[in-house]
């Protein structure tokens, strides 16, 4: 039998968020309803508000989640009720081409559940990601789903659900960062810091924030961080070079998404060094390079999809360092809201007074 829930939604374009009842159906074939525990409060959630996504609206907003399966539908065999989960938006479908090639985290058919939550008056909802769990319970499809320990606090779990993951796979998936390595940061929000937070796990002996506010390069030396650059008072090129021996670091990764920290990047990384975009840049920007410089300088240019990460393999993975106190994941929790607070939580965000408001259920 469907279920009224309280869910916090985007009706229009830069109209301030809502908290109203919405419809969860009850889980059909590879479905489950999960009753939310967690959700953080991510600058994606924002974007769709923003109309920056998709004009799909009304959306459900949240995305980034930790909760228990209440229901599963026919066929789900992953997840049962009472397991406890994250929610991810990498469903992977094990049927296209990277699939297939034994390469999941890139899958190009990621799937979300089939039916619709809704509004009481049956309009239908976009839930942000394929997730919307700024609810007291949502639908999702299965595969959205990752058991982990029940140990792990919902405020941190959940934030490895999008942002966290991001920064960490960003230096340990995609950057490769390895034992010994020099990574530099140009960016210290939340993923930015979960970049220096994956250096620091993955061995590297020398990690450099850059960043425009003495607060944020603060945060990033409290998670791993080794040295800081605020940008606005020295070259982060030349200054990232002097911390380096003079030939830039290893792997640099991009966490704002702007064509100038972008180009900043390239040239603050060694000769055959890497950059990792995981910044989310806007539609309209580009970015020139010398052709040249490209070939010169050799190395690769990548970009960071969730973290290239695959849920089944890295949540379990990274929630295990937690509870060994090894990943700091109660670092990147600024404050608990309710459900009530996220328009607030919006505010705080562009002033840049948090690494994350967590909502919590």
């Amino acid at each position: 039998m469907a279920q009224h829930v309280r869910g916090v939604i985007a009706r229009a374009k830069g109209e301030p968020v809502e908290l109203t009842t919405i419809v969860v159906p009850d889980p059909g074939p590879g479905e489950a309803v999960v009753d939310i525990q967690a959700c953080g409060v991510c600058h994606t959630d924002l974007h769709y508000r923003e109309g920056g996504i998709n004009d799909d609206f009304p959306f459900l907003l949240g995305h980034e989640a930790a909760g228990v399966v209440e229901s599963v539908g026919e066929g789900v065999t992953e997840v049962a009720p009472g397991d406890y989960v994250i929610l991810n938006w990498r469903a992977v479908c094990g049927q296209c081409r990277a699939c297939r090639r034994g390469r999941p985290q890139y899958c190009f058919d990621t799937h979300n559940a089939k039916q619709k939550m809704t509004l009481l008056d049956g309009t239908e909802l976009t839930p942000a990601l394929g997730i919307g769990a700024f609810a007291d319970k949502t639908l999702v499809a299965a595969g959205q789903c990752t058991k982990v320990d029940p140990a792990a606090s919902p405020a941190a779990a959940g934030l490895l659900g999008c942002g966290v993951m991001a920064g960490i796979g960003a230096a340990i998936n995609t950057g490769n960062v390895g034992r010994g390595d020099s990574v530099a940061v140009i960016g210290c929000g939340g993923v930015g810091d979960a970049a220096v937070a994956g250096a620091r796990l993955a061995g590297a002996r020398r990690i450099i924030a850059v960043d425009i506010d003495d607060r944020k390069l603060e945060k990033a030396r409290s998670v791993g961080a080794t040295h800081t650059v605020n940008s606005r008072e020295a070259d982060p090129v030349e200054a990232i070079r002097e911390l380096t021996d003079g030939f830039g670091a290893d792997v640099v990764i991009e966490a704002v998404g702007r064509p100038e920290t972008y180009r900043q990047a390239f040239y603050a990384r060694d000769l055959a060094g890497t950059v990792v975009l995981v910044g989310v840049p806007t539609p309209e920007m580009n970015v020139e390079l010398p052709l040249l410089d490209v070939f010169g300088r050799g190395g690769a240019l990548k970009s960071s999809w969730y973290g290239d990460c695959l849920p089944s393999r890295d949540f379990p993975m990274l929630i295990d360092l937690y509870l060994q106190g090894r990943l700091d994941l109660d670092a990147f929790v600024t404050e608990t809201v309710g459900l009530d607070d996220v328009e607030e939580a919006f505010a705080r965000m562009h002033g840049n007074d948090v690494l994350r408001s967590v909502v919590v259920l």
